[in-house]
């Protein structure tokens, strides 16, 4: 059955764990989509991740429609949530304009955006619009020089309030879902039991309605940081380092290929009658 905003809420009505992963390119979504993967977010982590910029803030909308398209074609199962990227839904006409773009064009079933009380105009219009939403609150990337780093959000009363009003903003919005990303478990805790709505942790402990995680953080893919709420299930980076380097030394010794079994013949009198 393919996975809709209806069924997260079904799954959080009924107590059941939400899973989620990040997928850039159809090969990845297909073989996390065959895993039985609840939800997959196309997230402009992908500037990070797949572009090699040291934050997500230059990632456009053509980047993210681009590696949408992609994953839409490799998940058959999952939800498939597309980030809106920075800027791209600063006033309630220009959400809604690229909102519809990444359904229309990138194939999302949903988007996300970051951001609570400030946006909860731009939400509820984009969901009226026929488009759902998840909302992203927390440790919000795309407002890392706000924050001076990618720091922990909620630690006092005044922080720990307003993300608190901004999940309450959201839902009153419309949003199918929260994700709560670098808050504590405390607090998370506070949001998901208040919430109707799914809420889905990424450094908020076990607390929340479902999990999400960056795919090359879970194999161990992407080395330039290592957030302290990273699980690696598999030293893919290694494998991978590994297998290049058998692959670069079998071509310069000549043990690839193999022509006998990896090689393709033909009837040698063929080359005697070539001009």
């Amino acid at each position: 059955m393919k996975h809709t905003a209806v069924t997260f809420q079904a799954a959080k009505d009924k107590g059941e764990k939400l899973t989620m992963l990040t997928a850039y390119d159809y090969t990845t979504a297909k073989l996390i989509d065959e895993s039985g993967i609840d939800g997959i977010l196309v997230g402009d982590s992908l500037g990070m991740v797949m572009l090699g910029y040291d934050s997500t803030l230059p990632v456009t909308m053509e980047d993210m429609i681009h590696h949408a398209k992609c994953v839409t074609r490799g998940a058959k199962n999952a939800l498939v949530v597309v980030d809106l990227p920075f800027m791209a839904y600063h006033t309630v006409d220009q959400a809604v304009e690229n909102a519809g773009r990444l359904v229309k064009e990138g194939g999302a079933q949903a988007v996300k955006l970051e951001g609570g009380v400030a946006f909860h105009d731009q939400i509820k219009a984009i969901v009226t619009a026929s488009i759902p939403v998840m909302a992203h609150l927390g440790l919000t990337p795309q407002s890392v020089n706000k924050f001076g780093g990618f720091k922990v959000q909620g630690k006092n009363v005044r922080t720990a309030q307003q993300i608190l009003d901004d999940a309450r903003a959201i839902e009153d919005a419309g949003a199918f879902a929260v994700v709560l990303e670098g808050v504590p478990t405390l607090l998370a805790k506070r949001i998901t039991e208040e919430l109707t709505i799914p809420t889905i942790g990424i450094g908020a402990g076990d607390v929340t309605d479902g999990q999400i995680l960056v795919y090359q953080d879970l194999l161990n893919m992407y080395g330039e940081m290592k957030p302290k709420f990273v699980r690696h299930y598999a030293e893919i980076g290694t494998q991978m380092r590994e297998a290049f380097g058998r692959y670069i030394e079998d071509v310069k010794s000549g043990a690839f290929p193999d022509n006998d079994n990896e090689g393709f013949r033909m009837d040698e009198t063929i080359l005697d009658e070539l001009k």
